[in-house]
């Protein structure tokens, strides 16, 4: 589990192609310190398990499911990536809770900076409108950010000088894929509250009924 508090910002230093996967290969001298093998670390909001680890890089595996449903099938040798690592048991929970699985991307639509802050407006595809909601907590490229607007097929996000600094959102542009990661708490209410609905009435006289 991850909280979306980026710890840094990386680099993809070479991309191999296995077929119907990729290799990726990243520096990051934050989070390899005390990597190992089978470790976790989020690139860009998606969970990848480190293979191989020497020095500042890692490599990480990315199968063909992955690179067609996230945004990283876009990056290249020399992109910049939001890295982060699992939040150890007893640490604060900086963001939200993230699970480093993307449910959708989105695209960076328009930018309005002002002094001390600027506003992005990122699309939304029309299956996540209705977990985002004004003020609610949303992922974006493994960022946890606060929704200021949640439009019918956008959202707005105001970000603050370190994450213009510290996080790609400071690198992209309109046109720019993101990957997306909706509040997972409100999945699991849908999906609770929708068993519920689908449950048959009781008939009447049979509750507390012994057969």
């Amino acid at each position: 589990m991850f909280t979306g508090i980026v710890e840094e910002l990386g680099e993809i230093t070479a991309v191999e192609n296995l077929g119907d996967a990729s290799r990726f290969r990243l520096r990051g001298p934050v989070v390899t310190e005390g990597a190992r093998h089978g470790d976790s670390i989020a690139v860009n909001g998606v969970c990848l398990t480190v293979v191989e680890h020497e020095g500042d890089e890692f490599t990480a595996d990315v199968m063909a499911e992955t690179l067609d449903r996230s945004s990283l099938g876009a990056l290249a040798v020399g992109s910049r990536v939001n890295l982060e690592r699992p939040m150890a048991v007893g640490e604060r929970l900086g963001g939200h809770i993230v699970q480093g699985h993307v449910d959708g991307t989105g695209e960076v639509v328009e930018r309005k900076p002002s002094e001390n802050w600027e506003i992005v407006k990122i699309s939304l595809p029309a299956d996540l409108t209705r977990y985002v909601v004004e003020k609610g907590s949303i992922t974006v490229d493994g960022i946890s950010l606060t929704v200021v607007e949640a439009g019918p097929d956008f959202f707005t996000v105001s970000l603050i000088p370190t994450t213009l600094d510290l996080t790609t959102l400071g690198l992209k542009q309109p046109g720019d894929p993101v990957n997306l990661e909706v509040d997972v708490i409100a999945k699991y209410v849908e999906r609770l509250l929708g068993s519920r609905a689908e449950q048959p009435a009781a008939l009447p006289g049979t509750q507390g009924a012994t057969p």
